[in-house]
């Protein structure tokens, strides 16, 4: 032949441009969607383990390591039971100990976890991979009844600084035992983080021990309680108790005689847990959903090189004319049994490189709802080793299926010969 198979197999796509668009396209969606679950699964288990960050370990009443992950971090759950404030001043006087952030739950705005925490908590809490937090607008609480709302919580309510809110006991939607008569003013919203921050309110401990002056069982005592009627400010708020709280450590080569000394602390049952170890744990658990969507998008894969090969099967009948043109000029019957081969390794190479570029255009024009909605940060990176290997086996098995069509091109090519048979 004096045209090489690979310039004739072009030529062929350009004669037959529309089939073959709407199969390269069928094609790359299905390896769009395959490596897009992939890359989220990647980030998203990123963004898990890196929900907090800067944080060595997290105390509090001794429970499961996951149980106090869930409460402590990601606000779910309640605790079983508290650490008096005490133990908590005792443990963080450790010379070895460089800092910590008292976390206290148990009401909340709405829906929305209310957080007690002091300064520490903006100066020192840190986010996927060591960023601080940050102040869309306002500043951290100053006064007693003062709050920093999160960045959904701000959106959701259409919250503004100086509005106020009244807090509720429990984590309902709906209380019947609200803070009514003890409002706050919203001092500061945060920029968004993409984690469990944006969803909470926070207060300082104070705040905490003064809505709850008179209230004994969740019950309040006092009918026309309010802060102008006792003079709050007069008044010593010592903190009884937390939640938990996050220590630092000076090094990290303590954090192991840190964790058993705090887990055989005496005074009280505590337990003492490192984040990563607890994240990744956690992730055990909930990432059996990655890997449902992973088969689903192998599957997906599978039913659309299927579908090519169907498509390439009823073609190849009312291609034989063609075929039997090019044994007339000199093709073997091997020459059209490697023409389809080629062409359909062809139709996948481009489905890849389509693909990949579906890919990172979702990216970048999904990566914004993604993060406001899920918290999930995408990101743009190079493949990876994994995704390089899926796209090597796709290639072997769009091989291993051309081989059908192939065949039967070799056998029409021999009985038809140079004239066409019915």
């Amino acid at each position: 032949m004096n045209l090489s198979i690979l310039n004739l197999a072009v030529k062929s796509f350009r004669f037959r441009k529309f089939s073959v668009g709407l199969t390269i396209l069928s094609l790359a969606i299905s390896i769009m969607l395959f490596l897009s679950v992939d890359t989220i699964r990647v980030q998203a288990k990123d963004n898990f383990v890196n929900t907090v960050s800067g944080i060595d370990l997290i105390v509090g009443s001794r429970s499961g390591s996951v149980q106090l992950l869930l409460y402590s971090i990601f606000h779910i759950g309640n605790a079983t039971n508290n650490v008096s404030w005490e133990s908590y001043e005792k443990i963080t006087k450790h010379p070895r100990i460089h800092w910590s952030i008292p976390i206290s739950l148990g009401d909340s705005h709405k829906g929305f976890r209310v957080v007690g925490t002091n300064q520490d908590f903006f100066q020192h809490y840190q986010y996927k991979k060591n960023n601080k937090l940050l102040f869309d607008t306002g500043t951290e609480f100053s006064n007693l009844f003062d709050a920093v709302a999160g960045s959904n919580v701000a959106k959701k309510l259409n919250y503004s600084i100086n509005d106020e809110i009244t807090l509720a006991h429990g984590i309902g939607n709906v209380s019947l035992t609200s803070h009514d008569n003890l409002p706050f003013k919203i001092s500061g919203i945060l920029h968004p983080t993409g984690s469990p921050i944006d969803d909470s309110i926070v207060i300082d401990l104070k705040s905490l021990e003064a809505i709850h002056i008179g209230w004994e069982h969740g019950i309040s005592n006092k009918t026309n309680f309010s802060a102008k009627d006792i003079e709050l400010e007069d008044i010593a708020l010592q903190t009884q108790s937390i939640t938990a709280f996050l220590v630092k450590l000076k090094s990290k080569h303590d954090v192991f005689n840190i964790q058993r000394a705090i887990n055989d602390y005496r005074k009280e049952p505590l337990l003492a847990i490192l984040p990563s170890v607890a994240l990744l744990e956690l992730w055990k658990v909930v990432g059996i959903i990655e890997k449902i969507l992973l088969l689903i998008s192998g599957f997906v894969i599978i039913t659309a090189l299927f579908s090519m090969l169907a498509i390439i099967l009823t073609n190849l009948n009312s291609r034989r004319r063609e075929l039997a043109v090019l044994r007339s000029v000199g093709a073997s019957p091997l020459d059209i049994s490697l023409l389809m081969i080629i062409e359909t390794e062809l139709l996948i190479v481009f489905s890849m490189i389509l693909g990949i570029v579906l890919l990172y255009l979702s990216i970048i024009l999904l990566s914004p709802i993604l993060y406001s909605s899920y918290g999930i940060a995408m990101v743009l990176t190079p493949l990876s080793t994994f995704q390089w290997m899926l796209l090597v086996c796709i290639l072997i098995a769009g091989l291993l299926i051309s081989l059908i069509p192939a065949f039967n091109a070799y056998r029409n090519t021999l009985q038809d010969g140079l004239t066409i048979r019915s």
